[in-house]
């Protein structure tokens, strides 16, 4: 691969870039999502019980002590407790809004590099076909070998580019589902919040 790299020329260095680039995004929102997923889960048996047994205000507290986007969206429906299921609900569909934009932070980075490495990857390519082009007109003759190593260089950036591509779009795939179950997770437990609070103000 090392070799290959280098034969590729000079545009396999920004692809070696974008790649670079991409994976810095990858492990920042798989570290991100994971430790969300894992603090979702232990936010929601804690509050749910401290809800049910302390009230209100003490929920209220472990809310605001934890991180994470469940939290948030806690946060802002149980302020509201005190105004009605309906005022909790739109508080709950605001502090949701804007979550989701968090939870999809950096996402935008990594379509940039699935989109860029293949369009830098042909790029290349259609530069090295035209330097191999040039070399056989100023050789005036057709030789195979000529024409063979200076296409294969040429398909090189080509190669690597849509490696990069299809390695940066996997984790961009894994990322969403990850995303979309959290977003459904915060929904759940939103209606759940709702049901809880209506519950206790009839007691």
């Amino acid at each position: 691969m090392v070799a290959w790299f280098f034969k590729g020329g000079t545009f396999m260095w920004p692809i070696l870039f974008v790649f670079m680039g991409g994976l810095v995004f990858v492990v920042e929102r798989f570290f991100s999502l994971v430790r969300a997923t894992i603090q979702t889960k232990t936010f929601l048996a804690k509050v749910d019980v401290t809800l049910k047994e302390q009230g209100v205000d003490a929920a209220l507290e472990v809310c605001r002590t934890t991180p994470g986007s469940v939290a948030q969206i806690y946060v802002a429906g149980l302020s509201r407790a005190d105004r009605g299921a309906a005022a909790v609900e739109k508080a709950i569909e605001n502090a949701g809004s804007i979550e989701m934009s968090f939870l999809e932070n950096n996402m935008i980075w990594l379509s940039t590099a699935v989109s860029l490495a293949p369009m830098l990857g042909f790029t290349g390519t259609v530069s090295g076909m035209v330097s191999a082009f040039e070399s056989i007109a100023a050789a005036n003759d057709i030789q195979p070998a000529l024409v063979a190593v200076g296409i294969s260089q040429a398909l090189l950036t080509t190669l690597f580019g849509l490696v990069v591509a299809m390695i940066i779009q996997f984790f961009q795939n894994l990322f969403t589902f990850m995303i979309d179950k959290l977003i459904i997770k915060m929904e759940e437990s939103s209606i759940d919040l709702i049901d809880t609070l209506e519950t206790l103000e009839k007691k």
